[in-house]
């Protein structure tokens, strides 16, 4: 597998590496971070090699977000399968200063050279910083859907997102939307 490596004026964007686990444990142990992730904060170091090695060891655009001291802060991710799925977090003591935002338009950018048609991404309705990061880097909401959502079994009224890279600009990912029995548009998002 190539080592892509992504950079902006302020970030560098890499692969994750052994070194890295104790930074990649500071965000994944924080219960606020992961509020509004789809599993529950790490407890330990070998949790924590666990989740890399099955959430982020094999995925080709799964980065670490660093500062230029090539320290992970946090990170961003865009999955290869049919939803091409956009995600993120960073620690808290970084939020608000549009970096993520920030290393979403490189990712994309480099998303699109590669021929990736569009990426997708989801947020609780009660996170809409997240939504406001999606809108940031370009994303369009497309539709709303509730689900019993696993593993942390409460209901969500996600919102759905999209932005299509190659320009086919009515396409909408219509997975959740023919999942989920209670769906609909959002007036005013």
């Amino acid at each position: 597998m190539d080592t892509l490596r992504l950079e902006t004026d302020r970030l560098i964007l890499r692969k994750f590496e052994n070194g890295d686990m104790e930074a990649l444990y500071q965000i994944l142990k924080d219960k606020e971070i992961n509020t509004f992730l789809p599993w529950f904060p790490v407890k330990n170091i070998e949790e924590t090699k666990n989740f890399y090695e099955k959430q982020f060891a094999d995925g080709r655009y799964h980065f670490a977000i660093c500062l230029k001291d090539n320290y992970p802060i946090g990170y961003i991710k865009a999955d290869t399968d049919d939803s091409y799925d956009f995600g993120y977090a960073l620690r808290k003591e970084f939020w608000h200063r549009g970096i993520v935002t920030e290393a979403g338009r490189v990712l994309i950018a480099q998303l699109k050279r590669d021929g990736i048609p569009y990426i997708t991404a989801t947020h609780d309705r009660n996170n809409p910083r997240s939504g406001g990061v999606m809108r940031q880097v370009g994303m369009k909401y497309c539709y709303s859907y509730e689900e019993w959502w696993q593993p942390k079994n409460i209901l969500v009224t996600f919102r759905m997102f999209q932005l299509n890279l190659d320009g086919q600009e009515d396409r909408v990912y219509q997975k959740y939307w023919k999942l989920y029995n209670n769906h609909f548009v959002e007036k005013d998002i």
